[in-house]
């Protein structure tokens, strides 16, 4: 397996044939970085059901390779604005097609290069028939709840030829009566393979505002709210719910809002929730979010969709109070341009690709590395700048590992940050700077 670290290069974890692919148990050292989280979250079943995912994804772009005759074109090296030229397709879709030759470069049928700052893709090997049916039943047995993940991918890819050829809108389909019901499938908190993103954001932000007397909580694109709900299950468990004086939930989308409203108004019928639209490319004071309003902002799975993401963050750190804590949950690129299986079902949504980008904090729309999430928060003036938990020596050894948080401290003026001693390591706070924090309630 290579994994080029250089920002310029690409990552290709190459998986074996269909024919003979099995998923191992997972590394021993990987219970050890992880070993302060529950069981039941970072889990050997969640773990199969990554690998298996991943290898589904890998099938589904054989199947799409073939229903956009992209091999056709493959006889010699074409880039991917060549190709998007060939085909008819629509620009915007060059990144998900770019994903598609990345997944085919994985299993030895296309070769990639390098040439400057243009990637070229040749055919290598004959393209095999896809064993969709056979990974899915695998995939299944893992896990039943993976069906809700699965159902979204073949949504997802279903659309992929009308999309490319400009005849269908990967918003309007996606995120339309059809899309809507498998979304709250996938959002929701019986799927691990994406609610594990809510458990690791919720135990960061525990920890965070442990020592607070008082908590106002804003949360950003808070979607039907899964991660709300583990938010305020994690803050019962460690007693924090008696504190929070607000907690503003935020979303876009009125349906998505609505039923968030309806199952939290029912679990916590006696805590001060708000409920609001906020739109993360617009200044935040016009929307009524004023200067040094929260101790804490949340988001999980949102902030790598804004439009430009320097503002966002300037924005949100504007809205904290001194010594607040901004902590986002994100699904992180372990490498730099490595194909994951969560793009499939985002990368034609225009909201997903139509951002600002960045040579050193967002090279690419979507999802980015770690360090590209330190960068970001550092530029925007964050400090103390973490992230949970120790992606950078995880992905030595497991590269489909894609659930993070990273946090940052808006430090007043001429006050020192917070620091953890490391006698008395802090229930959860893991990273560079506090190499030896633990986190108890856990993730992925």
């Amino acid at each position: 397996m290579k994994l080029w670290r250089n920002k310029d290069d690409f990552v290709n974890a190459p998986f074996p044939d269909a024919q003979t692919f099995k998923v191992g148990p997972s590394d021993p050292r990987l219970a050890e970085y992880l070993k302060e989280y529950p069981p039941p979250v970072f889990s050997e079943r969640l773990y199969q059901s990554i690998e298996l995912l991943e290898r589904y994804s890998v099938e589904i772009a054989i199947d799409l390779a073939r229903r956009l005759n992209v091999i056709d074109h493959l006889s010699e090296w074409r880039s991917v604005d060549d190709l998007c030229r060939r085909l008819s397709f629509q620009p915007s879709f060059k990144f998900a097609l770019q994903w598609i030759l990345e997944r085919l470069a994985e299993i030895d049928c296309v070769e990639a290069r390098t040439d400057g700052n243009m990637r070229l893709y040749r055919l290598r090997n004959t393209l095999r028939k896809p064993d969709i049916e056979n990974v899915r039943a695998a995939t299944l047995q893992i896990d039943p709840a993976n069906a809700a993940t699965l159902d979204l991918l073949d949504h997802a890819a279903s659309l992929y030829p009308a999309v490319a050829s400009g005849e269908q809108s990967g918003d309007r389909n996606l995120l339309g009566p059809q899309g809507v019901p498998l979304w709250l499938n996938y959002f929701h908190n019986e799927n691990l393979s994406y609610a594990v993103n809510n458990w690791v954001g919720a135990a960061v932000a525990a920890e965070r505002v442990s020592g607070r007397r008082a908590l106002r909580i804003l949360e950003v694109g808070a979607g039907p709210g899964s991660a709300s709900e583990i938010l305020l299950r994690v803050f019962d468990e460690r007693g924090l719910l008696p504190r929070v004086e607000r907690y503003l939930i935020t979303e876009p989308n009125a349906f998505f809002l609505r039923s968030g409203q309806r199952k939290l108004a029912r679990q916590y019928p006696g805590l001060p929730i708000e409920w609001r639209a906020l739109n993360l490319d617009l200044p935040w004071s016009d929307q009524g979010i004023n200067s040094g309003e929260f101790d804490l902002i949340y988001a999980v799975n949102v902030m790598h969709i804004s439009k430009d993401l320097l503002f966002s963050l300037n924005e949100a750190r504007s809205a904290l109070a001194s010594d607040g804590w901004l902590v986002i949950g994100e699904c992180l690129r372990p490498y730099f341009n490595q194909p994951i299986y969560p793009e499939l079902m985002f990368q034609i949504l225009e909201s997903f690709t139509n951002v600002q980008t960045d040579p050193e904090i967002r090279p690419n729309p979507g999802f980015l590395t770690a360090e590209h999430w330190r960068r970001a928060f550092t530029r925007a003036g964050f400090q103390c700048v973490d992230i949970a938990p120790n992606i950078d020596r995880i992905r030595e050894i497991y590269p489909h590992f894609f659930t993070g948080a990273i946090c940052g401290q808006n430090v007043g003026p001429g006050k020192l940050p917070r620091t953890f001693s490391r006698r008395n390591p802090p229930t959860q706070c893991v990273g560079r700077a506090c190499p030896n924090a633990a986190l108890s309630l856990r993730c992925n």
